[in-house]
């Protein structure tokens, strides 16, 4: 947002302007970011209202709103045991601490152990309630939910349990994939967003559809139909599914899912996918996005699964040019914020190190920041993913606990900051009348922002 050529206008405003700079800046390597007063647990009859969407940009009571947060997948299934809910509280407790503001996590569990569905549109109320819990417990530390609603992968049962159920049913299905175009199937996913979206928290006495907590619905995790290169099976599937979640809740943000890469229908940007198979997978970016109810895009960053295991600068490069695609791509064909919701490195790595995965992190963080100062469309990230102490057994390799990761921390401690000083100075400016830019494009930021 800098604008260099800009004559300084109003003497009080610059001044003002540099001093919250100067204060920012000078404690930009403060201690953790509840210290600054920016966070902490949420006081009753607190203002709380829906995230919205408006351009290429997320807002909240018409003020810019970026998404700076991290996953935490097994939530509802910790909360289900009481020997193991105090871990949840604990995750919130950390993400706060350090600025963070949004979770993703399942709002699923299929036919499996701790099943919230345990067969088509049956549930057990026990874990309902954990997953209650989950949402209450978000608010109360001020964390927006990204909730999803069902795997592409086997993991907590995903689309190749709704075809065991099928099956059970005598359906004649031949393929994971029958999920995207079977009617029974799709009957039964319906069934399960509605379930969902109309449950009334145990805990809050609010409806899911009504609670500003839950930033949005998230259609599938990581979404592919391999059978289908073409990509025409799972489109069909995108575009019947969000019109159907916006008819029960037109009030709450939808998107996909999807890990980013391009397809059939934008050939010129295959060059930025990580290799030649992401566009046989069934998905297409900019298409897939060009759907009636999807207000926001989203993409993945995982160069060490998709590229090599063995880290180099190289994963430092495609991080890059992929998030600048799929930004650009989000302001000129999609006009809607893009969201880098799953990112990370993992342990198990030929050479991996916590260095790299700081690079990794603060890569991400500073394109991101120079998509903020531009007003541009990146709309924010989320680590994958924030675990708390005494959880390594259910570690992928990417797990990072905040308080044994003192350098990592510090640099999701710094972005928030940064991002939180934008927002705010945004604003400080509406309410002296500006209608886009803020104060800050009256002088140059410091180099550090």
């Amino acid at each position: 947002m800098v604008n260099k050529e800009q004559k300084f206008g109003s003497k009080f405003l610059f001044l003002a302007a540099s001093f919250v700079l100067v204060v920012f800046v000078k404690n930009a390597n403060c201690a953790p970011f509840n210290e600054a007063g920016n966070q902490g647990e949420m006081e009753d009859g607190e203002a709380w209202t829906m995230v919205q969407k408006s351009g290429n940009q997320f807002v909240v009571n018409g003020q810019p709103f970026y998404v700076n947060g991290f996953n935490t997948y097994w939530l509802m299934v910790f909360a289900a045991d009481q020997s193991t809910r105090g871990k949840v509280t604990e995750v919130f407790q950390q993400a706060s601490a350090v600025g963070l503001s949004v979770c993703r996590t399942w709002a699923f569990n299929d036919g499996q152990w701790r099943a919230l569905q345990k067969t088509p549109a049956v549930y057990d109320e026990d874990v309902f309630k954990a997953l209650d819990f989950v949402v209450s417990e978000a608010k109360k530390f001020k964390i927006r939910l990204i909730l999803s609603l069902v795997n592409n992968w086997e993991a907590y049962g995903g689309k190749s349990q709704y075809v065991k159920w099928g099956k059970a049913a005598g359906l004649n299905l031949t393929s994971d994939d029958d999920f995207f175009s079977h009617p029974t199937l799709k009957s039964y996913y319906k069934a399960h967003v509605k379930a969902v979206l109309n449950r009334v928290n145990t805990f809050t006495n609010m409806t899911y559809k009504d609670d500003p907590t839950i930033f949005s619905w998230e259609l599938m995790n990581e979404p592919r139909c391999e059978s289908d290169p073409s990509g025409d099976k799972l489109q069909a599937w995108i575009e019947e599914m969000a019109v159907y979640v916006k008819s029960i809740d037109p009030k709450h943000l939808v998107q996909i899912g999807l890990e980013g890469f391009y397809g059939p229908s934008t050939p010129n940007r295959a060059q930025f996918n990580p290799n030649s198979y992401a566009q046989q997978v069934g998905t297409d970016f900019i298409r897939n996005h060009q759907v009636l109810g999807v207000d926001y895009a989203s993409a993945h960053i995982y160069p060490d699964s998709w590229i090599s295991q063995s880290l180099s600068d190289t994963h430092i490069e495609f991080t890059k040019s992929w998030m600048q695609s799929h930004i650009d791509d989000a302001e000129n064909h999609l006009n809607m914020p893009v969201v880098f919701s799953e990112f990370g490195v993992s342990s198990k790595d030929p050479g991996y190190n916590s260095t790299f995965r700081d690079t990794l992190i603060s890569t991400v963080y500073t394109n991101i920041l120079n998509s903020t100062k531009k007003g541009g469309a990146g709309g924010g990230s989320l680590l994958w993913q924030v675990f708390p102490e005494g959880t390594d057994y259910m570690d992928d390799g990417y797990a990072i606990v905040l308080s044994k990761s003192l350098s990592t921390a510090n640099i999701v401690s710094l972005h928030s900051k940064r991002l939180n000083t934008y927002n705010s100075l945004c604003s400080w400016k509406c309410h002296w009348g500006c209608k886009k830019k803020h104060v800050a494009d009256n002088f140059q930021f410091h180099e550090e922002l």
